[in-house]
């Protein structure tokens, strides 16, 4: 099909080309400009060169297969025009289409994905630290079935595994309390620490510190990944927790942000927008890394049967977090849909590209 140009004289008031449009846009091969002239004119129905606010809830409607609207959904297309309407002047000109096109609309319809699967090793499902053994006892393997189907069923633009691999004297480990000194606030002895005990240690910058088995020590059978998961060719593999002084729960950073990993330039240079996070432990690195994942403008999508955790109070008050700074938080089987679907973006996900857009800068 070739790209569609619309002109004032054949501007569709009914909306009935808008799915060829709609269709036109999502092609690689046309260019960016024109795709957000074409979606422009396309919704102008009064042809006054701008959208108010019916015109783009008709768009937003057409690009997130919006159903009826009522009062709740009303309310959310408003907020979602606040947040392109730069000048307040409650109508969508050009250049705030224009803007809202390249920084917005560009990766709801062309996603970019990756699947980050979280440490799933050999000690947290049968080794030193397996889960089942952990507080709330779930089974770490239980989600390797459900990451080899993500795999097996969509594809991904990029597919990473992390891993924890921690030196033998690593400032987590249980048995490496007394090779640390404590902070003088610390209410425990070295030998009265326990597993699972949160301690401080007297360091600089001082850190405090959750007490583990010693685990997925670097080269050991425990850090390898689980020998049933599927590894996909081609995919990156990002070792964290290698400084002995610093526990690195996320992904991406150290516990301190002292430094950080080669997965942020991994994503950005294969231009990801969205993530899709699964692995162990929920409430733990899986946690840290969705919440750094939002923080850094990823469209995150924690995929919640393909995790276990450690605590269960802790696996709430994580995935609440998660939640309500943007995150997503959808069963496997929703989430395949949404990667079935991308020419039928998720409407939550639009309004966190919509919120994580740059500043528009006037020329």
């Amino acid at each position: 099909m070739e790209p569609i140009c619309v002109s004032p004289n054949n501007i569709p008031h009914d909306y009935s080309n808008s799915v060829e449009v709609y269709e036109s846009a999502m092609r690689e091969d046309v260019n960016e400009e024109d795709e957000a002239l074409n979606m422009l004119n396309t919704f102008d129905k009064n042809r006054d060169g701008v959208l108010d606010f019916e015109e783009f809830s008709n768009l937003l409607q057409h690009i997130f297969q919006l159903g009826p609207i009522d009062m709740t959904s009303e309310e959310k297309l408003k907020s979602f025009m606040l947040l392109l309407d730069l000048n307040n002047d409650g109508v969508i000109d050009r250049t705030e289409f224009q803007h809202a096109w390249t920084h917005c609309f560009d990766k709801i319809l062309h996603p970019v994905t990756a699947l980050i699967i979280v440490d799933v090793q050999n000690d947290f499902i049968d080794g030193s630290l397996a889960l089942r053994h952990c507080p709330a006892q779930q089974d770490g393997a239980e989600v390797v079935p459900v990451i080899n189907r993500l795999l097996e069923e969509r594809e991904f633009d990029l597919v990473v595994y992390s891993m924890d691999w921690h030196p033998d004297t690593h400032i987590s480990f249980i048995d490496n309390v007394h090779m640390y000194p404590l902070d003088k606030g610390c209410t425990k002895r070295f030998d009265e620490c326990c597993t699972y005990d949160e301690v401080t240690f007297d360091l600089s910058p001082p850190r405090t510190q959750v007490l583990w088995p010693a685990h997925c020590i670097q080269d050991s059978e425990g850090a390898k990944l689980a020998s049933n998961l599927k590894v996909s060719p081609g995919a990156v593999r990002i070792y964290k927790g290698t400084n002995p002084d610093i526990d690195s729960y996320s992904a991406f950073f150290d516990n301190m942000r002292l430094s950080q990993t080669s997965l942020q330039e991994e994503l950005e240079k294969r231009h990801v927008t969205d993530v899709y996070i699964c692995g162990l432990a929920y409430d733990v690195c899986v946690a840290a890394t969705g919440v750094d994942a939002v923080g850094l403008g990823y469209r995150t999508v924690i995929v919640n049967d393909a995790c276990r955790g450690v605590m269960e109070d802790k696996i709430k008050e994580e995935k609440e977090k998660l939640q309500e700074q943007g995150a997503l938080v959808l069963e496997s089987d929703e989430a395949m849909k949404l990667l079935a679907n991308k020419a039928r973006p998720n409407f939550d996900l639009g309004c966190f590209t919509a919120k994580t857009m740059p500043p528009f800068a006037s020329t």
